[in-house]
């Protein structure tokens, strides 16, 4: 078995990184990116609003099944150009076997803005 190394960090390095959940308001084509994307409205709440990202997750979602999915995004990195796009969130998700992107949900209902704990 392949022993993977991994960089430790501390709990102020993880306390930095602002992952709140979302709730997705549109999904469409984004026919520009290099690789099969969407493009994602994204409502986290009162607090920080709507914003949008762009998300290779097009093997296993369709644009009707994403409208409405709660989903966790990294809510404070800078903005970045993605083609037309300025990406404001990073969506989070793990790759699968075939290395498809499978999202980072909540298991239960929590509000829009939600951060993890």
């Amino acid at each position: 078995m392949e022993t993977i190394s991994m960089e430790t960090i501390n709990w102020e390095d993880f306390t930095k990184v602002e992952l709140r959940v979302g709730r997705i308001i549109s999904a469409a084509a984004f026919p520009e990116a290099r690789k099969p994307s969407y493009v994602l409205c994204i409502d986290f709440g009162e607090e920080l609003g709507v914003k949008k990202s762009s998300a290779q997750i097009t093997d296993l979602y369709t644009p009707e099944e994403l409208t409405g999915k709660l989903v966790v995004a990294v809510v404070n990195f800078p903005n970045k150009q993605i083609g037309p796009l300025m990406s404001e969130c990073l969506v989070t998700g793990f790759h699968n076997e075939k290395g498809n992107v499978a999202l980072c949900v909540p298991d239960k209902p929590v509000p829009p803005g939600a951060k993890l704990l």
